[in-house]
């Protein structure tokens, strides 16, 4: 492809062929100017969202993020982008509610709206400089019971959680949108454009074990080079032990 994803597909391919405990060794940043991807999920105590269209909304905010025509070369959001994409594409997922949830609105991004249940991703910046408006909502508190959305259809990307790894709907959250960035770093222009007029949706799952067994081998990069399907590795810096496949993405429909 080409866009601001690009380099991507290149480290994505060194980043699969990493030992697990190295993948804990990537940082490429001073404290200082650790950058990140904010994530808003909206978590109405009164009436919270389902984890499914949530974790939708997700993959599909931070996507539409990176790809909005702000970022190219000569917009407004083209340099804290740049920036960002250069170093570890992190995310931190926080809750938000009532007024606070208004607030984030005012902020560069973009929200999504999957069956009621939204989301904002925000411009990336430097973590020791996230607005205030972000800086109170809480990290915690993210979780959501497990639904049951049904099979998922065949026409849109499908994004596949690992079902022997217990996460956080926050966590899961930061991953799908890794997934849906590193998926379209790696199609082709033709492909990236359907993806596109469908306003990058895609299909988020809780995998079997079978499926998982089948897509999954132990060689994350045999997962890639021998399936085409997308292999997610965590960091490691929260919850998770580096080197962790969180999501298996494929281009179903594209």
């Amino acid at each position: 492809m080409t866009g601001p994803l690009a380099p991507l597909a290149a480290r994505y391919a060194s980043w699969l062929d990493l030992p697990a405990a190295d993948t804990a060794a990537v940082v490429e940043a001073e404290p200082d100017e650790v950058r990140a991807m904010p994530v808003i999920l909206r978590m109405e105590k009164a009436s919270p969202p389902a984890r499914t269209p949530l974790l939708e909304a997700a993959a599909t905010a931070a996507l539409a993020v990176c790809l909005d025509e702000r970022c190219e070369p000569g917009g407004p959001w083209h340099e804290p982008m740049r920036d960002w994409l250069a170093g570890h594409i992190r995310k931190v997922a926080r809750r938000a509610r009532g007024a606070h949830w208004d607030a984030v609105q005012e902020l560069p991004g973009i929200t999504v709206d999957v069956d009621g249940a939204q989301v904002r991703a925000l411009l990336p910046g430097r973590v020791s400089e996230v607005p205030k408006e972000v800086a109170r909502l809480q990290v915690s508190g993210t979780d959501l019971p497990v639904d049951e959305p049904g099979p998922a259809s065949d026409d849109r990307p499908l994004l596949l959680l690992n079902p022997d790894v217990p996460m956080t709907t926050g966590k899961f959250a930061a991953q799908v949108g890794h997934a849906t960035m590193l998926l379209a770093a790696v199609l082709g222009d033709v492909e990236l454009s359907r993806w596109r007029a469908d306003g990058f949706r895609c299909a988020v799952r809780d995998a079997t074990p079978a499926q998982w067994a089948e897509l999954a081998p132990g060689d994350p990069a045999a997962t890639w080079r021998d399936r085409g399907v997308i292999a997610v590795r965590d960091a490691g810096f929260t919850e998770i032990a580096p080197g962790t496949v969180t999501v298996l993405a494929q281009a179903r429909g594209l």
